[in-house]
């Protein structure tokens, strides 16, 4: 036990002090407010009293704990005794605060500073985390529960290594992959869920980030049950543009290099993409409709991603070192007819990996791109089966994809990114 002043300089003490009552006052300001008979002084005083424990010692800071838990019992028997009921709630935030007075006064102050402020919003976001979670879906659950197991259970444990004689296969690599897709998905469902009664305009955009054929498919039956087979072709530009955005993103993710070869293409595409909408004069907040959710991760969905990551990758190992720069390019048409995101992923990994230029990884994730938006005109085509939408959709989707298409010749001819590269 520390009981010298000496061990006691005033300032340093003095800023503990400071920011463990603040810190207490916090989380004491939103139970006042919410008339709790614990409040402001009560959660500033234990604060403090965590701080000034732990400075003294550690037995003071154990025995000043179970002073605090007695507290919390006392509180909510007198609770049980006035009312029949329990303040969980603001007896778990009174031992918190109490830990975070301890950390105060052992030297630290980000972690107490924000585990106040992030207990003082879970206390003050009651009610639309009450709503929130009874909103809850079981299979939204579910994925939640498989992210978690993707990314901080599996993924620790496979090799981040080549485990196969002709440097082919990485598992980490693949997993890496999995994990960036299932979190792209996940997310842009949760705003899929808060924002698709805006209208099918959302949704393309939302959709498009996570499949852009499937959300293409969706949307132009969707769009035909509304009256609005008109504004088909607005919606599958827009998902279009998602698309290029994910694996401009996904690229980069993985191969930051790379990005001088994506981005004047996928640009100058989004640019024309853009143009045509603005054209048809189709966003209008009146647009009715809203897509149909399903569960934002899937199991098979994860699994056969991961396959087609491995199998893209494999190949279009194989096919560069025997074709070169074409057969990575072979690769990325035949990959975007299955999953642009795949064939992207996979070759921004081997453009990490050293095994293609990023300059190749990035022509790969525009020509995937563009036959992935090729892949949509035939599904509009069947859905719609109006002349004059089909030629409207072939008109501006294949100036898009026109456009791609030159700016990767260009690029190929002048090296324009391998000298960006380079410098």
């Amino acid at each position: 036990m520390q009981t010298d002043s000496a061990h006691f300089p005033a300032t340093p003490i003095a800023l503990k002090m400071a920011v463990s009552i603040g810190i207490g006052m916090l989380a004491g300001m939103e139970r006042e407010w919410s008339n709790k008979d614990v409040g402001i002084r009560t959660f500033a005083i234990v604060a403090l009293l965590g701080m000034i424990a732990s400075v003294i010692g550690l037995n003071v800071a154990i025995a000043a704990f179970v002073g605090v838990f007695l507290l919390v019992a006392a509180m909510n028997t007198r609770s049980i005794l006035a009312d029949r009921s329990l303040e969980i709630t603001t007896s778990a935030a009174l031992l918190v605060n109490y830990l975070l007075g301890v950390l105060v006064g052992l030297g630290h102050i980000f972690t107490p500073v924000a585990g106040a402020i992030v207990m003082t919003m879970l206390l003050a976001w009651k009610t639309e985390l009450s709503r929130f979670a009874g909103g809850l879906q079981p299979s939204e659950i579910r994925s939640a529960v498989l992210l978690g197991l993707i990314g901080f259970v599996i993924y620790p444990v496979l090799p981040n290594r080549y485990i196969d004689p002709w440097q082919l296969f990485n598992p980490g690599d693949a997993w890496i992959s999995v994990i960036a897709i299932a979190g792209i998905g996940f997310v842009n469902y949760v705003f899929l869920r808060i924002y698709s009664t805006r209208g099918l305009y959302l949704g393309a955009l939302f959709g498009g980030l996570v499949n852009s054929s499937a959300t293409v498919a969706e949307l132009a039956t969707r769009a035909q049950e509304a009256g609005m087979v008109a504004q088909t072709t607005s919606l599958c530009l827009i998902t279009t543009v998602a698309m290029f955005a994910r694996n401009l993103v996904l690229a980069t993710l993985f191969s930051p290099r790379s990005l001088s070869a994506t981005l004047v293409p996928l640009l100058a595409m989004v640019i024309v993409a853009g143009l045509w909408i603005w054209r048809d004069h189709a966003i209008q907040d009146k647009v009715p409709g809203t897509l149909t959710l399903t569960s934002p991760i899937s199991l098979t969905k994860v699994l056969w991603f991961g396959v087609l990551f491995i199998t893209i990758q494999v190949f279009g190992t194989l096919l560069t070192r025997a074709f070169g720069s074409y057969g990575m390019f072979a690769t990325g048409i035949f990959g975007g007819l299955v999953s642009s995101a795949s064939t992207t992923a996979a070759a921004a990994t081997m453009a990490m990996h050293g095994k293609i230029s990023p300059s190749l990884a990035g022509s790969t994730t525009v020509l995937t791109s563009l036959t992935s938006a090729a892949v949509n005109l035939p599904i509009v085509w069947r859905t719609t089966k109006n002349s004059t939408v089909v030629r409207r959709s072939t008109l501006e989707v294949g100036t898009v994809i026109s456009m791609g298409i030159v700016a990767v010749i260009v690029d190929r001819i002048f090296q324009f990114s391998e000298l960006l590269v380079r410098k």
